[in-house]
């Protein structure tokens, strides 16, 4: 996804410049204007939360964990998979239209509450408040970032789309210590769901790139954003 190319020369508000710079995918992105998402997604532990913690480190950026807008265990419309256990990797599983909420009231507010939610007992434990800063881009990473994509460019609130992904073998290691170390579900559930999802991964990511999103390393993630990063200042 290119940024800001279909924003118009004078989009920059009240008291706002709209100077550009590159976006690193051939585009341009508007500094100082409106806020807008870069979003991150790819296959499960392929990096997504690390990546965003160390673009948000750098720029201050707000992240939004897509995947707080999971459904809880009791809510009907949540899927179960063949483990018996949440379906994770449905898109019935995850909230869309809360998540994008999220976003259009954090890029033009400022600020939002968010939920906070607990994989291992499914079900919302708290809520968070996130800020954003003139000037500032949000962060938003998860399984499902790709299906907002769409939405978020046809309302001029998408700067870019990233599929984090790297060698699947690697990811499903880390995606097995990760899950383990968090106690989200028994071991055998976690292994068992580990390899299914590792058969499943070239497919995650073709569905990632159909949606708009660019497949990429962490790395290389890094790279493709630094022209956003440093006009954040």
């Amino acid at each position: 996804m290119t940024a800001g190319t279909d924003e118009p020369a004078n989009a920059a508000g009240p008291g706002q410049t709209a100077d550009r710079v590159g976006d690193g995918c051939g585009g341009a992105a508007v500094v100082g204007a409106r806020r807008r998402v870069v979003l991150l997604t790819g296959p499960s532990g392929a990096g997504k939360s690390r990546l965003a913690a160390r673009l948000a480190a750098r720029t201050g950026w707000p992240v939004l964990r897509l995947d707080d807008f999971y459904r809880e265990v009791d809510d009907p419309r949540l899927p179960r998979s063949g483990l018996g256990i949440p379906d994770w990797d449905h898109l019935q599983s995850w909230n869309t239209d809360a998540a994008l909420l999220a976003l259009r009231t954090l890029t033009e507010t400022g600020e939002v509450e968010v939920p906070v939610y607990d994989i291992a007992t499914s079900r919302v434990t708290g809520r968070q408040r996130l800020t954003a800063r003139p000037g500032d881009h949000v962060l938003a990473e998860g399984l499902f970032a790709g299906r907002l994509a769409s939405p978020l460019q046809a309302e001029g609130l998408l700067a870019d789309a990233l599929c984090v992904r790297q060698n699947r073998y690697v990811t499903a290691v880390r995606r097995l210590v990760r899950d383990l170390a968090e106690r989200r579900k028994p071991p055998h559930i976690l292994v068992r769901r580990g390899w299914s999802l590792l058969r499943e991964e070239p497919a995650v990511v073709a569905a990632a790139s159909a949606q708009g999103a660019r497949p990429t390393t962490p790395r290389q993630a890094e790279r493709d954003l630094a022209p956003l990063l440093a006009a954040s200042g």
